[in-house]
């Protein structure tokens, strides 16, 4: 009897402990399943947040690619056009002058939509040590503009006929901290920024007296740093670097880099060339993404989320770069007549960067509107483009040219933006051209890629198979009715004909 009530005593309390361990682990198994639904919760939560963290810093990213497009743009293409021992072609040394001889070759890609007009002088200096001292001669009366850029591209200062008269002139450019006394009779004028790039251009006819002319002009143009004015001075031959990549164009060169060497270039440039104060609401927000001006840029040091953001902005903001060429009628940078668009700020930007950045993907180097207009046709209805496959009529009335004080062209390019091989060798038709006119005075332009006839062959613009842009150059512009600066002249309309 005593054991029977020893094994029930037993038995009950194994009984309960089976129901204690059971307990324990269903209260386990809970526990974890609400530690599960926590941790998903959690990496959900994450995972959204992160998401939000990728697009917020996408969408600066972009708008911080197209801020420093043209910053990145003028260093590739500095690097590009400097890298050679002595000057030859369109290149030269820094702080040497490139004196390009005859209108740019055919198969030159250095920059895009290059002229066809002017026979360019150049030079990219680099202020931080010293300012460097400009000499113009007397142009005679000749047609000239030498354009200052900062590493911006906004042009700081224009000096040429219409601005300061054709006589001999000398400037001192000194960069934006310098500070200290001149030679007598030069005339400061300070840049933003330690880059500077000097584009000059000299009206030539392209005749072989005229070259010869011109030549002479650009020989007694001369570029000294301060400390060798009055002295004999000989520049010392450029260092050539073979990391650069000579063959690619530089806006290639620029739209292949992907962001994270993109924005590591730009923080670099930024030490050298600072923003300006205008900017700062644009610097806060690059701040977000660990881009602050005189600090390396490291994505290695940023939330995954925000690097990745930045890793896909490169191809959404050169699209919006690229395609803001027909936007920009709407928001007033450009307006269009008879199918060709009007850039209406040009040379200086403020902070209309994505304008800023547009006209430097289509045409670096762009001159202030009073200097020079360069009216662009996208095609007969802007919507569409033109094509060689067609055959294209431009006609003018008699006497309705364009009015300028200096003179006007019209050039052919690619849809590249860049001169086109044709059997003629002829790339733009300007005011200098002698055109076949109509009965009544009037001129047709023949814009298409066969001949329209040995008889007609004065007045033919050749154009490549495919899709072409044409761009008219108004340099002075005229400022009185009839002028493209009111609309009281317009150009004609590129015609498609039959």
């Amino acid at each position: 009897m005593k054991l029977s009530r020893v094994t029930g005593i037993a038995s009950a309390m194994l009984l309960a402990l089976s129901l204690s361990s059971c307990g324990k682990q269903e209260e386990a198994q809970v526990e974890k399943a609400a530690a599960d639904v926590k941790a998903s919760a959690e990496a959900e939560a994450k995972k959204v947040a992160d998401a939000a963290k990728e697009l917020e810093a996408r969408e600066i990213a972009i708008e911080g690619y197209i801020y420093a497009y043209p910053l990145v743009t003028m260093e590739i293409t500095r690097r590009y056009m400097t890298n050679v021992e002595q000057p030859e072609g369109s290149k030269a040394p820094m702080g040497q002058l490139m004196r390009l001889r005859k209108y740019p070759a055919v198969d030159d890609h250095t920059v895009t939509a290059p002229n066809a007009d002017t026979l360019y002088t150049t030079a990219w200096i680099d202020l931080a040590k010293e300012p460097w001292i400009l000499s113009l001669p007397d142009m005679k009366d000749r047609y000239y503009l030498f354009p200052m850029l900062d590493a911006w591209t906004n042009v700081f200062q224009v000096p040429g006929k219409r601005t300061t008269g054709t006589k001999a002139q000398k400037y001192a450019i000194t960069g934006p901290g310098w500070s200290g006394t001149l030679p007598p009779g030069v005339v400061e004028y300070k840049s933003p920024t330690d880059v500077v790039f000097l584009i000059g251009r000299i009206y030539c006819t392209g005749t072989p007296e005229d070259y010869k002319a011109v030549h002479a002009l650009q020989d007694q143009i001369s570029i000294v740093p301060l400390s060798a004015w009055g002295k004999a001075f000989t520049p010392e031959p450029g260092k050539i670097d073979t990391a650069i990549d000579m063959k690619k164009a530089p806006r290639d060169q620029v739209n292949a880099l992907d962001g994270a060497a993109y924005f590591k270039l730009f923080a670099d440039l930024l030490k050298a060339n600072p923003p300006a104060a205008e900017d700062a609401p644009m610097l806060a927000k690059l701040a977000k993404i660990g881009i602050v001006p005189g600090q390396p840029f490291d994505p290695s040091k940023l939330d995954p989320a925000v690097a990745k953001g930045i890793a896909a902005a490169a191809k959404p903001a050169q699209d919006r770069i690229s395609v803001y060429l027909k936007e920009s009628i709407a928001t007033g940078d450009s307006k269009l007549e008879n199918g060709w668009l009007f850039f209406q700020k040009t040379g200086l930007y403020g902070t209309g960067y994505l304008n800023r950045a547009m006209i430097t993907w289509y045409g670096l180097g762009a001159n202030r509107v009073g200097g020079a207009v360069p009216p662009t046709p996208g095609g007969p209805d802007f919507l569409r483009t033109h094509s060689g496959a067609n055959k294209s009529v431009m006609p003018f009335d008699r006497g309705s040219f364009p009015p300028v004080n200096g003179f006007w062209s019209i050039t052919m390019y690619d849809k590249d933006y860049f001169f086109v091989p044709n059997p003629i060798d002829r790339q733009t038709v300007s005011s200098r051209s002698k055109f076949k006119t109509n009965p009544d005075g009037s001129v047709d332009l023949y814009v298409q890629n066969e001949s329209p006839g040995k008889d007609k062959e004065a007045n033919w613009l050749p154009a490549p198979k495919d899709e072409f842009v044409l761009m008219m150059r108004l340099y002075w512009p005229k400022d009185t009715p009839p002028t493209i600066l009111n609309g009281s002249w317009k150009p004609p309309e590129v015609r498609q004909v039959p």
